[in-house]
């Protein structure tokens, strides 16, 4: 099985690497540019399963946004939802920003092309009504580079859509006297309002120090996906392997702490459900026992996906060895 993640600094790939440690089966967690280009991959038969955000796993569904010339996959298929990703704006504290507005004319990292985050920016900045030639300049550094680059000052911010706590973000605020700034405002409130992948966040405060106050925002969900065309037997497998142990899986990163079965299997889904998921998911109860849908009438509905009951069978606890 191959897992697309992302850059080895966020935890897209710790969740893959934490995945294939729990499959009994031949894994490789596989770094990638990102959500976009993990949906591509997934379409084009490259790897089993991937990890993408939310908001990107429904333009590809739909083919809006970055998709739109490649048209909608009617193929793609929702495996399980994760961790929430809040959209962090972090600065330097000499910049001057202590707003979104307060990124006009600075330099900003605005992501990799075929990244999550970059997506997630493109549509802010549409929201806003601003370009990329709002910024002087604006970058497009992968994740793992855009810390070091804020500690030397070539950039004045960057954006990360990311579970939290992140090391990137831990080293930027500890060794570099950055700041995470809230991002909200009229085009966040009209965002949220009118997309159901993207929901408000919250920040912890003290997360980053003792003076790191609570930062309001808005974000995603990470998602696994795959293809209709991956094996029913190895998307089973893998959602079994999960949700068997899933209080050992949420012990190996802060970011799972609010994982739910009722969460994972219904926000942040667009696309229909996998068949190998939905075959575990009714073997638990968890979705109505009825018949399995034809994959070319989901692939025409894809909003139509199943829907949790509201108090779901919780998995037995499983102690992390």
């Amino acid at each position: 099985m191959v897992i697309a993640t992302a850059s080895p600094a966020g935890v897209y790939h710790a969740t893959g690497r934490t995945l294939c440690r729990l499959l009994e089966a031949p894994c490789e967690a596989r770094t990638s540019d990102g959500s976009a280009a993990n949906l591509e991959a997934v379409r084009a038969g490259e790897v089993t399963v991937a990890l993408a955000q939310s908001d990107l796993q429904h333009y590809a569904v739909t083919g809006t946004r970055g998709f739109a010339d490649a048209g909608p996959d009617p193929a793609l298929r929702s495996v399980m939802s994760l961790h929430g990703e809040p959209f962090t704006l972090v600065v330097r504290r000499r910049s001057g920003i202590r707003a979104f507005d307060d990124l006009q004319g600075h330099a900003v990292n605005v992501g990799n092309p075929g990244s999550g985050q970059r997506g997630t920016m493109m549509t802010l900045l549409e929201a806003w009504g601003w370009t990329l030639d709002a910024f002087r300049p604006a970058y497009a550094l992968p994740a793992d580079q855009q810390s070091l680059e804020l500690c030397h000052g070539k950039i004045d911010a960057m954006v990360y859509t990311v579970g939290h706590p992140n090391p990137s973000i831990e080293q930027a605020v500890r060794l570099c006297d950055a700041r995470l700034v809230d991002v909200t405002g009229p085009a966040v409130d009209r965002l949220v309002a009118e997309a159901p992948f993207l929901t408000r966040a919250t920040i912890p405060a003290e997360l980053y120090g003792a003076d790191q106050p609570a930062v309001e925002t808005f974000g995603v969900r990470a998602t696994l996906v795959a293809s209709a065309d991956t094996d029913p037997e190895a998307v089973y497998a893998l959602v079994a392997a999960v949700f068997d142990d899933l209080e050992a899986f949420k012990s190996r990163h802060p970011a799972y702490s609010d994982l739910t079965p009722e969460r994972m299997i219904g926000e942040g889904l667009s696309a229909p459900l996998h068949e190998g998921a939905k075959r575990y998911y009714r073997e638990r109860g968890w979705l109505a026992d009825a018949p399995m849908d034809d994959p070319a009438n989901e692939a025409e509905e894809p909003d139509a996906a199943d829907e949790p009951p509201a108090e779901p069978e919780e998995p037995p606890t499983v102690p992390d060895n």
